[in-house]
């Protein structure tokens, strides 16, 4: 149990040291949109594959996100994941952060993902 909540503190890290590499200005654009996209998704309520699917629901979240991660943090060059490693642990050393902007974001981006989807619908369906 003590190696699990050893393993999920890391990953909460990484996800933090990924946010600041992917606002240092030394990070590879390639690298910044693929952190882009897993800090999106380890932080959006909707899941690629639902949690309510047996064992298949848990496999992004206990698979993908952190092959995801463990690629990107590989991309990043050695001193940028230095100074975001340092930034990550300066914050989570100072609580739990929250970031209502880049919550508001997300929920707006899926918000204009399902508004688009309900108009390709009634367009495909002429309703």
């Amino acid at each position: 149990m003590q190696g699990l909540r050893h393993w999920a503190a890391s990953l909460k890290r990484d996800v933090m040291t990924l946010w600041f590499a992917l606002r240092h200005p030394d990070t590879p654009w390639y690298a910044r949109a693929l952190a882009t996209v897993l800090i999106a998704y380890a932080l959006s309520p909707i899941d690629l594959i639902p949690d309510f699917i047996p064992v298949l629901g848990y496999l992004d979240d206990l698979i993908l996100i952190p092959l995801g991660i463990a690629l990107a943090l590989k991309m990043i060059p050695p001193q940028v994941m230095a100074d975001s490693r340092i930034q990550a642990q300066e914050l989570l050393g100072q609580g739990r952060p929250r970031n209502w902007i880049a919550a508001a974001a997300i929920v707006a981006v899926w918000l204009a993902l399902a508004a688009l989807a309900v108009i390709l619908v009634v367009r495909a369906f002429g309703a």
